[in-house]
């Protein structure tokens, strides 16, 4: 085998990354629902990212109850839970395994390989993922919100190798490129594959990816199968 294992990504690879005017269209709803200005909503939103993705603000709640808090709000109860409700009903939408993806890592795991998950990816991503058709077949996962780090930092690449009882060298790495991934699974010997999808919104949302990768691309995930030949 020219690999032991293959570890995914999972916004933009396994699953779609939702378009920039949903998201703004959840953050206005989250807004109006809290009673809060939906510009400062919005801005302190996508300024507290890394909390949510390290596990500074390990839940839903955590994260609405920090947000009032720093707009100098306070909403009621049942106000508060409708918008952590909102928050897990977008991230179900979000949630839905691109086209042939479920059929791709059942074919990788017939085949012997180990399959794993880095995902930077706050904890109400983590609950819905448990209900998801990839959970049964996937070996390891790493979150970040879990870990407590995202990537590239090398450690979130060595936790998912050691693990899954492997070397680095041994893994194919595939990712859209997000918070410089792919360069980080290069540093650490692995072998990093770039999956940018011809299907994806025009205005996708993502943050700042590697679109000058010099590595190995491809479109559809099915084409993994060609790569692990």
């Amino acid at each position: 085998m020219k690999y032991k294992a293959v570890i995914f990504d999972l916004f933009g690879t396994l699953i779609m990354n939702f378009s920039y005017s949903e998201y703004e269209s959840a953050l206005v709803e989250l807004a109006t629902i809290l009673g809060a200005p939906p510009e400062d909503f919005t801005q302190k939103w996508l300024g507290s990212s890394r909390e949510r993705m390290t596990g500074i603000l390990p839940t839903p709640r955590a994260n609405i109850e920090y947000l009032c808090q720093e707009l100098g709000i306070n909403p009621d109860e049942a106000q508060r839970k409708q918008a952590i409700q909102v928050t897990m009903d977008f991230t179900v939408r979000a949630m839905v395994p691109k086209t042939g993806a479920v059929e791709t890592i059942t074919q990788l795991k017939s085949d012997g390989y180990k399959i794993g998950l880095i995902s930077d990816c706050s904890g109400q991503a983590v609950q819905v993922w448990k209900n998801t058709p990839f959970a049964p077949l996937f070996d390891v996962t790493v979150f970040s919100c879990e870990a407590g780090m995202q990537k590239p930092d090398p450690r979130i690449y060595r936790i998912a190798t050691d693990k899954m009882g492997i070397a680095p060298e041994d893994c194919l790495y595939i990712g859209d490129g997000s918070s410089h991934e792919l360069t980080g699974a290069r540093e650490v010997g692995m072998h990093p594959v770039l999956i940018r999808d011809p299907d994806e919104a025009v205005d996708a949302h993502y943050i700042e990816r590697e679109d000058n990768w010099d590595g190995p691309r491809i479109a559809y995930l099915r084409e993994v199968l060609n790569l692990v030949k």
